[in-house]
């Protein structure tokens, strides 16, 4: 392992603009309009989703990170074993199953939180977890892609993208403290600016999946195993979060949570690491990989999401059938339903938690307030 070069043309492993092909050439176009956007989406979808942190509750996280923890042992325990299983199981060439590791291996990323948001997700948690997993990335990465790439032999040394992680971390921190002071010192206008950046975060994700549809359109008839892999990945580790979540005892919130953030890859970082540690020749081999999981991470967040809301519409609809005259009174208090209904789907999801993830969640989970309560 070594630091990033201070620039690509730096480094050995690249090649200068005039040497690359047209497919690359693409990728080099996909890849600045997926910097530009991210970058963008990334300052000002975090300010918004901070208007919903609360400091207590995000100081509540780091005096018993537990949901933390968990998260952590997903991000760098669950997702390099997922990745080196499907590499083996595939048969992939060990420059392509180097790809499918360093994916495996990235911190989560911010797209995690625009995804919990709707699904009415922890977002102190989530947040959190994007955090300590940037991070932990700074010595976890080096280590899981030191153990994991033991049984491929490898010329190149692989370049751990520090800065980025660096960068990361400042578009992460520096707006998510502005929102969360937004939301001490304004509470009423932080919801305003939520709803917003909820909004403008959903636009801007449909900007990149177009984007990389449009500008990837060459990488599609790739490796067909690749393309597989890059379709059940993200959707598998969906699925071992959540049940790892479940098995620690998590609350649904947090469940949901761990899920998505587990499932989620900072896909940028894994893109720059490919460009500092390989050439352009293998870079033809692995450049699709990142771009296609990157467009199917969105399609599974957008599934997920489309199906949580179909759930949680079924439940609402089905409570005001039981309770008819609770539907004028949900009218008149449109801006508080969004709370006392996830207080609801927490006692119409089980009547207790999943376990004992701490007296806090469950008191929350099992007490519906406000309106819903009283028309019960």
């Amino acid at each position: 392992m070594r630091s990033n070069c201070s620039s690509s043309s730096a480094c050995p492993a690249n090649s200068s603009e005039e040497e690359l092909p047209g497919e690359l050439q693409a990728y080099g176009s996909l890849e600045l309009v997926f910097t530009v956007v991210s970058a963008v989406m990334m300052a000002l979808l975090m300010f918004s989703l901070g208007c919903s942190v609360e400091v207590l509750k995000l100081w509540t996280h780091v005096r018993r990170p537990w949901g933390i923890a968990v998260g952590l042992l997903c991000q760098f325990g669950l997702m390099p074993s997922i990745a080196y299983l499907l590499a083996v199981s595939f048969s992939l060439q060990p420059v392509q199953a180097v790809a499918v590791l360093i994916m495996g291996c990235c911190p989560g990323g911010t797209i995690s939180n625009i995804f919990t948001f709707w699904v009415d997700g922890d977002m102190d948690l989530s947040i959190s977890m994007t955090t300590c997993s940037t991070v932990a990335a700074l010595g976890m990465m080096p280590l899981c892609l030191y153990l994991y790439t033991r049984s491929w032999n490898l010329q190149q040394n692989l370049t751990i993208p520090y800065q980025n992680i660096g960068i990361t971390l400042v578009c992460l921190t520096i707006p998510v403290a502005f929102g969360v002071y937004v939301n001490y010192r304004w509470p009423k206008q932080s919801k305003i600016i939520l709803k917003i950046g909820a909004v403008a975060g959903g636009a801007l994700l449909l900007v990149v999946a177009v984007a990389g549809v449009v500008l990837a359109k060459g990488s599609w008839y790739s490796d067909v195993n690749l393309l597989t892999i890059s379709f059940v990945f993200p959707l598998i580790g969906h699925i071992a979060g959540f049940l790892l979540a479940l098995f620690t005892h998590q609350s649904w919130p947090r469940c949901r949570t761990i899920s998505l953030e587990t499932g989620a890859q900072n896909i940028q970082m894994c893109i720059t690491m490919l460009q500092l540690s390989f050439s352009t020749e293998h870079l033809v081999q692995m450049y699709s990989f990142p771009l296609a999981y990157g467009l199917f991470q969105l399609l599974d967040g957008f599934l997920i999401v489309a199906a949580y809301q179909t759930y949680k519409r079924r439940l609402k609809n089905k409570h005001r059938k039981k309770n008819p005259d609770c539907a004028e009174v949900c009218h008149e208090k449109k801006s508080a339903s969004s709370k006392e209904t996830d207080s609801f789907l927490e006692v119409n999801e089980g009547a207790v938690c999943p376990g004992p993830s701490g007296p806090a969640d469950c008191h929350g989970a099992l007490e519906p307030t406000g309106h819903l309560a009283s028309c019960e």
